[in-house]
């Protein structure tokens, strides 16, 4: 499997709530930093474990999956994560793929509408 397809496949999978295939797209020493709030998850487990016990009410909107290169093992996807009581929250993630495992990532979420521009930007900008 492409990288690609990895990484458009991990998002499927969580939307699946099938945690084994996810558990089988990462490499057992995955390392995935949450730069936002400061968190480094090590290992498979731990990853998968987080997933698995957010609290439901959410489902996973994929906007795109792009690859460096056609057998580029560097990967970067957006997704939309709308939540019932939590709000909508949005990632940008950037993964390592190696042997059709995922081995690293770097994710930053938000939660749209969470941080306000400043005064002086909105000469410059329109709201989205």
């Amino acid at each position: 499997m492409r990288p690609v397809d990895v990484v458009a496949k991990l998002w499927d999978r969580i939307e699946a709530r099938d945690w084994g295939a996810v558990g089988g797209l990462m490499a057992e020493d995955a390392v995935i930093e949450w730069p936002v709030s400061g968190e480094r998850i090590v290992g498979r487990d731990n990853f998968v474990a987080i997933q698995s016990e957010y609290p439901e009410g959410w489902s996973i909107r994929v906007l795109r999956v792009l690859a460096g290169g056609e057998d580029s093992e560097q990967v970067a996807s957006e997704v939309e994560v709308p939540h019932t009581e939590f709000g909508v929250f949005r990632a940008a993630s950037f993964w390592t793929v190696s042997e059709g495992r995922i081995t690293a990532g770097r994710e930053y979420w938000t939660d749209l509408g969470g941080e306000h521009p400043p005064e002086w930007r909105t000469k410059f900008t329109e709201p989205i």
